[in-house]
């Protein structure tokens, strides 16, 4: 089965020998190697580039371990450069496996070498043209993206978007949905053929990928446990606000283990790193304002996000809601909750404010929408209470409701706009229509 992956290999194609560096970032399995290593690759052969003017390494491969020393990686990207008329594609993947080692030529026991000397390097050789892919955000935000400024160009990678996964579904079409939601969109997932089989993959990433690198990458040596707790958390808790304190308080009710809400809020920022969890902020629509907290947590994988909790919690409005904020992030929004103050009298006369929350309030340059996730609107109260905080919005900006089922879109007297799940994630232009 073979994915085209066609919105990255489009940025690479358009970003080929621009004189940047192509950092090619994403969760780990989610595609990124085979982006790099497959398709670019066959398309640069397509166009007449030979295979001797592409030197691709592998550094997460044990057999590539000793090029983790940027010494040894220097010198072997440089031997297999032996033409000063030809051009040269340097592939160099999950770049974060290079080890900082103290530099031999100073006498400062704090002067460091890293990957970033190496690529800098690479980069001033007029006939290369160079790539590397990694797996935590923190480590190529800050390092590459700011050490190279404009010489930089970053493409981010997400699991296959439900689109990918559709045109390639072996099966039923209406299973497709559910199919989905269940297992997600990495990629290898879809090779497997039964339940057991996909469950015992997913899980093994966690084991043997992303709890190992977490706890390698940050140095932490005693608290695995916390770590797996703390993911089965935020997985039963996707959709709903919470913070640090919020959990810190479950620890300690429910599992009696003592962690402070700062030892929390870093731990989280691990998971984000590791493109694992993505945070979405809450932000007052009328007094156009962030408001600090609570926040929301989403999986960047529903079915990262299942296996985590043992395919136990399956609870598809919560999954669907997931799903949405993954793929608007993939096409490239800013997304965050939205909050609308509302002012009411009770029935005793007195006066209350309430909070109502918009799912995502979306921005793109100078774009916005305004989407609610809904499982159905058959019943008038239900579809009352989710257009509630959307015909409070004071602005003549779209406003979406996202159901489960499907349906020709249509809009009713206020304005508001209601699509089929399946319908708003494959038409990938429907936010421009």
């Amino acid at each position: 089965m073979v994915y085209e992956r066609k919105q990255y290999l489009d940025q690479l194609i358009k970003k080929k020998d621009n004189g940047r560096v192509k950092v090619i970032t994403g969760l780990r399995r989610s595609g990124k190697s085979y982006l790099l290593f497959n398709l670019f690759r066959n398309n640069l052969m397509e166009t007449g580039v030979r295979e001797d003017q592409i030197i691709a390494l592998a550094l997460d491969e044990i057999d590539n371990a000793k090029y983790r020393n940027p010494f040894e990686l220097n010198q072997y990207v440089k031997d297999q450069i032996k033409d000063k008329t030809k051009r040269y594609y340097i592939f160099l993947d999950e770049i974060q496996f290079v080890s900082t080692v103290p530099n031999p030529y100073v006498n400062d026991p704090d002067a460091k070498l890293t990957f970033i000397d190496v690529v800098l390097g690479l980069m001033k050789i007029p006939n290369a043209d160079v790539y590397v892919t990694g797996s935590n955000s923190k480590m190529l935000s800050s390092d590459i993206l700011t050490q190279f400024r404009d010489r930089g160009d970053e493409i981010k990678v997400y699991p296959l978007s439900y689109q990918e996964f559709y045109e390639h579904y072996d099966g039923d079409k209406r299973g497709a949905w559910r199919d989905y939601y269940t297992y997600g969109g990495m990629p290898l997932v879809w090779t497997l053929e039964t339940h057991e089989e996909r469950s015992r993959y997913l899980r093994d990433l966690f084991s043997r990928t992303y709890i190992k690198d977490v706890l390698e990458r940050n140095k932490i040596k005693k608290d695995e446990e916390t770590l797996e707790i703390l993911l089965n958390v935020l997985a039963s808790a996707v959709g709903s606000l919470t913070n640090p304190t919020k959990l810190s308080n479950t620890f300690d009710t429910e599992r009696h283990i003592s962690i402070s809400p700062g030892t929390i809020d870093n731990y989280i920022g691990f998971f984000m790193n590791a493109y694992l969890i993505q945070k979405a902020e809450r932000y007052d629509i009328k007094g156009r304002k962030y408001i600090k907290t609570p926040v929301k947590y989403y999986y960047s994988d529903p079915g990262l996000r299942n296996a985590r909790l043992g395919f136990r919690q399956i609870e598809e409005t919560h999954l669907m809601e997931n799903v949405l904020y993954n793929d608007l992030i993939r096409r490239g929004y800013d997304v965050d909750v939205g909050v609308v103050e509302q002012h009411a009298v009770e029935p005793d006369g007195k006066k209350v404010r309430k909070q109502l929350e918009v799912d995502f309030v979306i921005n793109r340059g100078d774009e916005r929408c305004y989407i609610q996730s809904a499982l159905s609107i058959d019943d008038p109260d239900k579809k009352a209470q989710e257009i509630a905080s959307l015909i409070r919005i004071p602005d003549s900006f779209r406003k979406i409701v996202v159901v489960k089922d499907y349906m020709k879109p249509w809009r009713d007297e206020n304005g508001i706009q209601y699509v089929g799940v399946e319908q708003f994630l494959l038409d990938e232009d429907f936010l421009s229509h």
